[in-house]
């Protein structure tokens, strides 16, 4: 379980496709608090630690996640956010964040507002019943507020703090994003759908 709240920036070093998985080597300041069988949150991607070296650790991507998330665009030198898991009677600054991402989302638009940043974001109409108006959404492992929600669409204000300290930076119009949908939503539109059965 994670807050949405990046703690760090890592690099993709290498890349290694075996079948159709794919390996990561990604460098980061957090390698030395790193214990192999850990999970870290990659992109909001919950991944296993399996091997650290240094200041690098790895990590592997099965077919499921890959067709889910936007990993397997993910090339060396790529910039990506990374947070470890929650610890228990820890502060919730963010909101409960599975790393089970949902569904890739598309950058419709960037607007800088000089001192922050508007983004506005598609997503597939399926998942309209989980995005509320100012609910949580995780984009790319960040927990922010969802405004201006269609069915389809929803805006997020960027501070500068999280604009320099994540890698929303490099995210330009036209560009795929990792989306997780709050998990509350889930449960309640899932207890509707029971409901509603005969």
């Amino acid at each position: 379980m994670f807050t949405g709240i990046v703690e760090t920036t890592g690099i993709v070093e290498k890349k290694e496709s075996i079948g159709s998985n794919i390996s990561f080597w990604i460098s980061s300041s957090l390698a030395d608090a790193l214990k192999v069988d850990q999970s870290l949150a990659h992109d909001g991607v919950c991944l296993t630690v399996e091997q650290i070296e240094g200041n690098l650790h790895k990590v592997t991507a099965i077919d499921e996640t890959l067709q889910k998330t936007c990993l397997g665009a993910w090339e060396t030198g790529r910039t990506i956010n990374l947070e470890r898991a929650m610890m228990l009677g820890g502060r919730l600054d963010g909101h409960l964040v599975q790393g089970h991402v949902d569904a890739k989302g598309s950058c419709i638009s960037v607007e800088n507002k000089e001192g922050s940043w508007l983004y506005r974001i598609s997503f597939p109409p399926q998942f309209g019943a989980l995005i509320i108006e100012k609910g949580s959404i995780c984009i790319n492992g960040i927990s922010l507020t969802a405004f201006e929600v269609s069915k389809d669409a929803f805006s997020v204000a960027i501070i500068p703090y999280t604009y320099e300290h994540t890698n929303i930076k490099h995210v330009l119009a036209g560009n795929n994003v990792n989306l997780e949908f709050d998990m509350l939503g889930k449960y309640i539109l899932r207890r509707e759908v029971l409901v509603s059965k005969p």
